[in-house]
């Protein structure tokens, strides 16, 4: 596993072929993941994103969590005119998803509407997720355009001391 994140650090077009080719065969992670069910899960994360309360940066974002029983999370991010408040679609989600007992997950989409480049999670969504997925979980964002990011948690949050001192 910090072999895939070194991986990922220093040559990150192999690195992202060779996980796109684990997840395919759902080598590593030993799940049923691959390029469908991302495209599937990305979907609802747009979906996701029609729902966001958006009125003060007309910025939507929706994500899509993939549970390791199979159920599929959704939020979108509310937002409050003191920005400090606003919540992010991928905390909604797990927060979602934690308040029905569910706290183990294998997969995240975030989808960007108003935006025609992918948009990855702010520092605070990264630190939240890391606490109920592996490092080795895809990840996938994109925006209105065609171009998508397809990447793991643990090269988006690196150094995670939780998962580094084998706490996880």
């Amino acid at each position: 596993m910090q072999g895939l994140v070194r991986e990922l650090t220093e040559f990150p077009h192999k690195a992202i072929i060779a996980l796109l080719a684990r997840l395919v065969k759902g080598a590593e992670m030993g799940m049923d993941i691959n390029e469908q069910n991302l495209d599937g899960l990305f979907a609802e994360a747009r979906k996701a994103a029609d729902s966001a309360y958006a009125k003060y940066s007309k910025f939507r974002v929706g994500a899509a969590l993939l549970a390791e029983d199979g159920t599929v999370f959704t939020g979108c991010n509310v937002e409050n005119r003191s920005y400090g408040l606003t919540i992010c679609a991928e905390r909604t989600a797990v927060v979602k998803a934690v308040s029905t007992g569910c706290r183990s997950f294998k997969a995240l989409a975030i989808s960007t509407p108003d935006s025609e480049t992918p948009v990855g999670p702010c520092g605070a969504c990264r630190q939240v997720l890391s606490e109920f997925m592996p490092p080795s979980s895809p990840v996938i964002f994109g925006g209105s355009g065609s171009e998508k990011v397809l990447t793991t948690l643990g090269a988006l949050y690196p150094f995670d001391s939780l998962h580094d001192l084998g706490k996880d």
